[in-house]
């Protein structure tokens, strides 16, 4: 079925004018087909509409940020009243005080918590606080992982300096010999050892993180004195419940969470151990919209949800079939698709696809059939899902492969993919 698009062809028209490249970051049209919508009009639950009114399953919730389904009647309604009292104020309201006693209670590993905006926020202050703790410049970290936008960890470092991105040394995720490699070569200048809650690198398969690997890092801090970060802005309760990395028993020092924090409104925090307080209260960071009292409000409504309902296990459920039934059709089409990453974050990639052009082709069929997936990025399931929705997905998924099979002797390369490196989204 033909979709329309003239309204976004046309707000493409009028970006091209007055936004850089008519768009930028993850949503820029190089990093997606064709066809795919660049504007949305609204969000109800599991589903978005375009600008053009047509209306999508969100396999990718806003890139994480939907947990809950989007305007979430609950916590939504605790941001509005927020925001009769007052949100953006000459300080904090008692709800940062609140907010941080409950994810204290709910992170086994934290013993204080700050907040502020967005992931890059996040990762940025965990690195400060470390450098601040250790009085030491070296970052150890995987390649290919994805910490922010920050000059330090951009994935695409045009506009950055060399030296921006000094101080770092980078290690394979899961390979404990060349972790304990790169902890050689920081010798006595160890800060911290980064890492992110499983392989999630953007255009090849997700691994769950190796136990060895993970203790490993833990023992090399231990005995170094440096800091275990952990980057659960993309995994944070989708997961578990804690830190992701509470589900192998390896507790950091510090972690680094946000998107589907406030389900949506715009918060990220920065949580740690005693161990790490005194550096926590040292260094300089703010923003003059980290006390913003509404998201603060959205976020406790969130962590109550976490807390009363069995979100976790209806997602995680919804997601292995979602697997199971994906591998089914794809096998009857005659087709190899790699399904990596936990079930509630899914990843899809084609065998004999390396310029991903069957991964292209795919996710169009998938969203003319009213589906809306990514070639290439982890995507997220959220509690709004159901029954019904993962069906309507895999029917799309049997229709979109039989196209496949009947375009995949002609279909073309996807050349705008080849300058780019891994990445995500913060």
């Amino acid at each position: 079925m033909a979709r329309t698009n003239s309204r976004d062809r046309e707000l493409r028209a009028r970006a091209e004018a007055v936004i850089p490249g008519g768009m930028y970051g993850h949503q820029s049209t190089a990093l997606l087909p064709d066809d795919y919508p660049q504007f949305f009009e609204r969000g109800e639950g599991a589903h978005i509409w375009d600008v053009d009114g047509r209306r999508y399953l969100d396999m990718m919730c806003a890139y994480g940020p939907n947990l809950f389904g989007y305007a979430n009647p609950q916590i939504d309604a605790a941001f509005v009243r927020q925001l009769g009292l007052g949100d953006t104020l000459t300080g904090p309201t008692a709800l940062m005080v609140e907010l941080a006693e409950t994810m204290v209670a709910m992170v086994s590993h934290a013993d204080w918590a700050m907040f502020c905006k967005n992931g890059t926020d996040a990762t940025t202050m965990a690195l400060t606080c470390a450098r601040a703790h250790t009085r030491r410049k070296t970052v150890v970290r995987a390649k290919g992982a994805y910490h922010g936008a920050a000059p330090w960890c951009v994935p695409r470092p045009t506009g950055t300096l060399e030296s921006d991105r000094a101080n770092q040394i980078l290690c394979d995720y899961n390979d404990v010999a060349s972790l304990e490699a790169a902890v050689a070569q920081a010798g006595d200048d160890l800060a911290c050892i980064f890492a992110a809650p499983f392989k999630h690198d953007a255009f090849i398969d997700q691994a769950e993180p190796n136990l060895a690997y993970a203790k490993r890092a833990r023992e090399l801090c231990d005995q170094t004195g440096a800091l275990l970060i952990i980057d659960d802005v993309r995994a944070g309760l989708r997961l578990a419940r804690d830190c992701s990395w509470s589900k192998i028993g390896v507790e950091p020092d510090l972690s680094t969470w946000g998107k589907c924090l406030a389900n949506g409104h715009g918060l990220s925090a920065l949580l740690g151990n005693d161990k790490a307080r005194k550096a926590a209260a040292s260094i300089f960071v703010t923003g003059s919209f980290w006390f913003q009292a509404a998201p603060m409000a959205a976020a406790l409504e969130t962590m109550n949800l976490v807390k009363t309902t069995d979100y976790l296990e209806r997602i995680t459920a919804l997601g292995q079939r979602l697997r199971d039934g994906l591998a089914e059709r794809a096998s009857a089409a005659g087709f190899s698709l790699r399904q990596t990453g936990p079930v509630t974050m899914p990843l899809f990639l084609f065998d004999d696809d390396p310029d991903l052009r069957k991964g292209f082709c795919f996710s169009s069929e998938m969203l003319d059939r009213g589906v809306y997936v990514h070639p290439w990025h982890n995507m997220f399931l959220c509690a709004a899902m159901s029954d019904a929705d993962i069906e309507d997905a895999l029917n799309a998924a049997e229709g979109a492969f039989g196209a496949l099979k009947k375009q995949s002797a002609t279909l073309q390369p996807v050349p705008k993919l080849a300058f780019l490196t891994t990445g995500g989204t913060r």
